[in-house]
């Protein structure tokens, strides 16, 4: 029997956040649960990388916060719920980061999760697009 998070690598952008994901992102998620504080937003905007050089995160970490690459801080460890108060910092709703992390125009994102979310065909597995 396959490990149960193996059972969804074939899933095309899933990530799974269990207990791996969650130590390696720690530092990360931390970062972003200190921008629930105005004080710690402000010393952000002020100077991104001196604010993040005060959190123990790689320096890959902080360059995907400094890019705003959100898929790939998931993919580093990242919470979404964590790492949307990066976007909340930036003035974006959840519903622009989704669609920033898709590709999607926000109208377009939201348009489609009105209509009951993307389609699975070719969604559900990487075998299925072979």
């Amino acid at each position: 029997m396959k490990d149960y998070n193996e059972a969804f690598n074939d899933v095309p952008g899933t990530v799974i956040f269990d207990a791996t994901q969650s130590r390696l992102g720690f530092h990360l998620n931390q970062f972003c649960m200190s921008l629930m504080k105005e004080e710690n937003r402000e010393a952000f905007k002020a100077d991104e990388k001196a604010y993040l050089q005060k959190h123990p995160m790689t320096d890959e970490q902080r360059d995907a916060v400094i890019a705003r690459d959100f898929n790939r801080m998931i993919a580093l460890g990242g919470n979404i719920y964590f790492l949307a108060k990066i976007g909340a910092t930036d003035g974006h709703s959840f519903q622009k980061l989704a669609s920033l992390m898709t590709g999607v125009p926000e109208e377009e994102y939201r348009d489609m999760m009105l209509a009951g979310g993307r389609s699975p065909e070719g969604n559900r597995s990487k075998s299925e697009n072979r």
